[in-house]
């Protein structure tokens, strides 16, 4: 496929293209985000991504996990998450630029789409998200990489991690009951959702 441009070599068999996904709205938009912070096995705070950066100040061994997905935010801290001002990407409509590889027919059927490439790759994405069990999962794993980071070498981990995946509520509560209060609140106000 060439789309013009001087000749590449391998151009004709692979485009890449970078696209613009929506994963996330803005924290503080139409979605109310959680994010919670922790230095060591203490827990900071849960609010906002400007009250969980805040709260982090001064302390260099904190970390601010975004409680949709489990994972540490990376902050980078020319941009203050409480900072006005230029960002990098389109902040206020959410949008975050990320690169998507798909072979050529992939792009094609992408772009015969209404509205383009954009459109159709978040309406595949939102309608992906309704599905129960995909979120159900994603609720688990999210609690798996929180507790990984936090209390990956904690007594019971294992076993807290099967039952967590085999769906058995009763038998998570139990294993991570021994483990520092305040990571074990949090995995208890997120797997609320998760069972």
């Amino acid at each position: 496929m060439n789309l013009g441009w001087p000749s590449i070599k391998g151009l004709q068999e692979y485009s890449f293209i970078r696209a613009i996904l929506t994963p996330k709205f803005h924290p503080d938009k139409s979605i109310r985000m959680r994010y919670s912070a922790f230095s060591g096995f203490a827990h900071l705070e849960t609010g906002s991504l400007a009250q969980a950066y805040a709260a982090c100040q001064g302390d260099r061994a904190a970390l601010i996990f975004d409680r949709e997905t489990g994972r540490v935010v990376d902050i980078d801290p020319r941009f203050p998450p409480d900072a006005e001002g230029p960002r990098p990407g389109r902040p206020k409509l959410g949008v975050v630029p990320r690169e998507v590889t798909l072979l050529p027919k992939h792009w094609d059927w992408l772009a015969a789409q209404p509205g383009g490439a954009s459109v159709a790759l978040r309406k595949l994405v939102e309608e992906a998200m309704k599905d129960p069990r995909l979120q159900s999962r994603a609720r688990r794993d999210a609690i798996y990489r929180l507790a990984t980071a936090l209390v990956g070498n904690a007594p019971g981990y294992e076993e807290a991690m099967r039952a967590l995946y085999a769906g058995e509520a009763e038998d998570f509560a139990a294993h991570i009951e021994a483990w520092p209060p305040d990571v074990r609140r949090v995995l208890e106000e997120m797997a609320r959702e998760a069972f």
